[in-house]
């Protein structure tokens, strides 16, 4: 920490050259002997040697004027001085053999780079069916949603809806959008300018966020929105950063990240506990989850065959990752790196048993973080000094602008999950109402409630209103024989919708209505958006939406009839129409 200000020497080498000083003071503390021949002992040697750092300067003027503190640093100094094979060993448990403040510059380059393929993949996912949920000939045309916004609140629109969109909304802006994400992505990916990539991203997927409706209301986008804004502060502001020329890690963004991993962790874990939902308290929520969530894999189908106490024990176990290891996010080096080890392995469990999209290799870039240099060489982390631009210096500055802007917010977020029912400060609510729109403060909690039962809907066209052929979706259960599969990290946002769409009726969704009015104009870009067209010459005459309740199969019932799906007729969801009805 001292650099190349302090000379150092050991007892054994100085007691010659000081005979002034007693011998056995060599052996009772460390000494500070200053140019001008001051010595100090103890813990006032080690607060005066820090004096040559500029960040460390208050601890030698509290020692010689803050009331306390100078009697309890030197007890606490002596009793390590007296326990030093106990404090030592303590010391390599919690720190292991590099005990020197923790640098960031290699997680840094990897979390940049891993966070720069998640925005590629976001934006390659969305590109591949934008035309069908939002084009001009999709499902909720942006071209419509938001002139009839600026309708209804005028100049206002634009702070409520802050999206590029307002200048173009035309199909082919959508792909620029979609195209200039990708190519921002691989800058990102190869380290070229990634301050200003990051900056490039954010504005274009937040503009597609917005244009994108209900299709873009998910928990990851607004993850992605908020990591990629604090990215900024974090990475270089350079064309091309060289390796060794390393601009300094900003601390404050470094804590941003750090929180917000904090904040994305407990927050699941709390709104679980005070929800009221009792499959969390009484450990019995993988009894539903893994054939109830939106889309399930195979492994979740092996996963619902496990015993009662391998269940219960995975929730205990979910339910102590998500609230207790975050703390240790804060802890010296051995206790975050095991944390670190629980988050990402929680996350590939999660990941193994469901498809969530890109939102759990979100939740492992941010784990990222929590590796110092040390970790990664395997050796002791070289000390190297980095010089300061006026851009780095500019980019620490905003850091802590943003941190001291939004931790109020942050706090807030996390006391909300263990305080639902109290109402926000007024000035807090007002500051989080105006930020709102641009997702880069949020609050987070999967699966608050554990749903327990799974109706699914199953769209039928008919040409004559008798014979009747379903819709398949590409990733929805749908046919029973078929196995549950694979998407993730692609996101097939209509096959999402579906399954919030079965928790509520189709008045409380007029994007599903939109839906089969699209199916019954025959819209090529609304059908590309299901496995297949059961009508590829010809729309349908009518159309119509069964409800159904789905449960996975047990393995006996696996091998008798090889479904993984068994499924009761529950009634209509939207009775048979037809584009004379619709009119």
């Amino acid at each position: 920490m001292t650099r190349d200000e302090v000379d150092y020497a050991p007892s054994q080498e100085s007691k010659e050259r000081f005979p002034e000083i007693p011998r056995e003071q060599f052996e009772r503390s460390v000494i500070l002997i200053e140019p001008d021949g001051a010595v100090f002992f103890g813990a006032e040697a080690v607060v005066r040697s820090l004096r040559c750092r500029s960040s460390q300067k208050w601890l030698a003027w509290s020692y010689d004027h803050a009331p306390g503190f100078a009697p309890v640093s030197e007890s606490l100094y002596k009793i390590i001085a007296c326990n030093r094979r106990f404090a030592s060993a303590i010391t390599r448990l919690l720190w292991g053999d590099d005990v020197r403040p923790p640098t960031y510059f290699i997680a840094r380059r990897w979390f940049l780079r891993t966070v720069g393929l998640i925005f590629l993949i976001a934006f390659v996912s969305l590109w591949v069916q934008i035309d069908g949920l939002i084009g001009s000939n999709g499902i909720t045309p942006v071209g419509e949603f938001l002139p009839a916004v600026r309708a209804q609140f005028g100049d206002r629109a634009w702070s409520i809806l802050p999206t590029l969109c307002w200048f173009n909304s035309s199909d082919a802006f959508l792909h620029f959008l979609c195209g200039g994400g990708v190519a921002l992505s691989l800058l990102l990916i190869f380290g070229i300018a990634p301050a200003l990539s990051l900056v490039g991203l954010v504005v274009f997927y937040l503009s597609l966020a917005i244009a994108g409706q209900t299709f873009l209301s998910f928990q990851w986008d607004i993850l992605l929105l908020e990591i990629g804004f604090l990215s900024i502060f974090l990475a270089p502001w350079q064309l091309w950063p060289k390796r060794g020329l390393d601009p300094p890690v900003s601390r404050a963004a470094l804590f941003l990240l750090k929180l917000l991993l904090f904040k994305l962790m407990v927050m699941s874990g709390m709104v679980k506990l005070t929800s009221g939902d009792d499959s969390w308290l009484n450990l019995s929520a993988l009894d539903y989850h893994y054939w109830s969530q939106p889309l399930p894999t195979v492994i979740g189908w092996w996963a619902d065959q496990s015993s009662e106490w391998f269940k219960k024990f995975s929730v205990a176990f979910c339910l102590v990752v998500e609230i207790i290891v975050p703390l240790f996010i804060w802890a010296p080096r051995r206790p975050r790196l095991l944390a670190c080890g629980l988050l990402v392995f929680l996350q590939i469990m999660i990941a193994a048993t469901g498809n969530y999209c890109f939102f759990n290799l979100l939740t492992i870039a941010l784990c990222l973080m929590l590796i110092d240099d040390a970790t990664w060489r395997r050796k002791n982390a070289t000390v190297v000094d980095r010089r300061y631009r006026i851009s780095d210096r500019l980019s620490i500055y905003a850091a802590v602008v943003v941190l001291v802007l939004t931790l109020p917010l942050n706090a807030r977020l996390i006391y909300s999950a263990f305080k639902p029912e109290v109402e926000w400060p007024r000035l807090l609510g007002s500051i989080y109402a105006r930020i709102d729109a641009f997702r880069i403060v949020n609050g987070y909690g999967l699966f608050r409630v554990m749903t327990k039962d799974r109706r699914e809907i199953v769209i039928e066209g008919s040409a004559d209103g008798i014979d009747w052929k379903p819709y398949e979706f590409k990733w929805k259960p749908g046919d029973v024989m078929r196995a549950p599969g694979w998407c993730a990290p692609h996101q097939p946002r209509l096959d999402w919708q579906m399954w919030f769409a079965a928790l509520s009726s189709y008045r409380q969704n007029p994007w599903f209505v939109q839906t089969l009015i699209s199916l019954l104009h025959g819209k090529p870009e609304v059908a590309a958006l299901f496995a297949r067209n059961p009508f590829p010459q010809s729309p349908p005459q009518y159309v119509r939406a069964t409800f159904y309740r789905y449960r996975f199969t047990t393995v006996q019932e696996h091998r008798e009839t090889g479904a993984w799906w068994k499924r009761t007729e529950l009634g209509e969801y939207l009775p048979s129409v037809s584009l004379e009805d619709v009119r």
